[in-house]
């Protein structure tokens, strides 16, 4: 574990707005001329790999701090090639970035193999690394101290986060709502042959949804923990808007919300981003006084913000945590309900413009102008009433960040 700084140093730290903790790695995407298919004996010429950090740390933690949100970061990696290669490009990206994780001698650093043919579904080959050995108590509650918002992401990849029901999932998020932080949490789709995909993630989350402001999962992950056939079919091949409708998606942020979450915003893909919030004053005007938002503004309410049109398509992985980052630096410039949504789904295009994660992610004044140039949205295929969908500019005026 990285050394504490000493005390005068710690007191001199700039506090972060955002810490982002949970998993990390380190990506590697080498340029494939087709589709892929392995056979015993087979070669497979490739072209150059780009290498890129990945995970819900880096890409949601990256994408705040070009927001110009001031970001912390929080993750477990190992004393190898590939933990120092992480931990440079963390640093080459902003300097205080990194000065939180955690480097273990006893565990090898996570990486990723991403293989993404063109107009082929990607496909990973992913080594969980010191991951798996992240725990509650790797989290520095102290030094969370004045940060506005902590957001965690990927406990289905840490088993010492799911184990028990969820025990340190839920321990952890308790602990940083004493010490003031609002909460996040975004979820990843579980191997359904793995550990993960054997738990009860309806009780996991019931144990941590009632600490959790902000849930943030996609329809994916919510389907394969609440109605597993539905997952099937989807995985099958089956449209999304054939198998999620308006009752759907009301329903399942009913059931969210009724766990305890304040917001819950599930990514759709294409079809955009769906928010609820929670009809019960006492839990929104708590979450809201933690992040200094208009209380009944965010109080029940239920939208949908459709996708807007990227230029181009140079990747999708990681556009998920893009939008999360989006929802996030949203909420801490003081944003509405429909104005957040409109800047996470903005954010999530723009991270798909580029071929890793977070390069295609502007400056928060780039996204504004761009936003403010009549940038235009995907149609939703998902029948919903006309009072729930976002208007193209629903950015109004938000409450600069202090």
């Amino acid at each position: 574990m990285t050394a504490s700084p000493p005390e005068s140093l710690e007191a001199a730290r700039t506090v972060p707005e955002a810490v982002v903790a949970g998993h990390i790695s380190l990506d590697l995407y080498p340029a494939l001329y087709g589709p892929v298919t392995l056979a015993p004996g087979q070669l497979v010429v490739v072209g150059p790999a780009l290498m890129s950090t990945g995970g819900a740390v880096a890409n949601t933690g990256v994408a705040l701090h070009r927001l110009g949100v001031r970001a912390r970061l929080i993750a477990k990696v190992g004393a190898d090639f590939f933990g120092r290669a992480l931990l440079e490009s963390l640093a080459a990206h902003g300097e205080h970035l990194a000065d939180d994780m955690v480097v273990s001698a006893e565990e090898a650093t996570s990486y990723t193999i991403v293989i993404s043919p063109a107009g082929v579904d990607r496909s990973f080959l992913h080594c969980p690394g010191a991951n798996r050995a992240f725990s509650a108590r790797d989290v520095p509650y102290l030094q969370l101290a004045g940060v506005r918002v902590f957001h965690f992401g990927y406990p289905p990849l840490m088993p010492k986060m799911y184990a028990d029901g969820g025990a340190q999932l839920r321990r952890m998020f308790a602990r940083v709502h004493e010490v003031g932080p609002a909460t996040a949490l975004d979820l990843c789709e579980p191997d359904p042959e793995s550990e993960a995909g054997r738990v009860d993630w309806r009780e996991v989350l019931r144990h941590a949804l009632p600490f959790v402001d902000v849930f943030a999962p996609s329809i994916n992950e919510l389907l394969f923990m609440f109605d597993r056939p539905a997952h099937e079919r989807l995985r099958a091949g089956a449209a999304l808007w054939s198998i999620v409708d308006h009752a759907r998606l009301a329903e399942l942020g009913t059931l969210l919300t009724g766990m305890g979450a304040a917001v819950v915003a599930i990514k759709l893909g294409d079809q955009g981003l769906y928010l609820r919030t929670a009809r019960e004053s006492a839990r929104t005007e708590a979450f809201c006084a933690r992040i200094g938002l208009d209380a009944v503004a965010w109080r029940d309410r239920e939208l949908l913000s459709p996708c807007f049109a990227p230029r181009a398509v140079g990747g999708t992985t990681g556009s998920g945590d893009a939008t999360v980052a989006g929802l996030l630096a949203a909420l801490l410039h003081g944003a509405g309900p429909a104005e957040a949504a409109t800047v996470a789904t903005a954010v999530g295009a723009c991270s798909v413009e580029a071929a890793d994660p977070t390069s295609g992610v502007p400056d928060w004044t780039g996204l504004a102008h761009r936003l403010a140039g009549g940038w235009p949205r995907l149609p939703v295929e998902i029948e919903l009433p006309r009072e729930v969908m976002v208007a193209p500019n629903a950015l109004g005026t938000m409450v600069p960040r202090s």
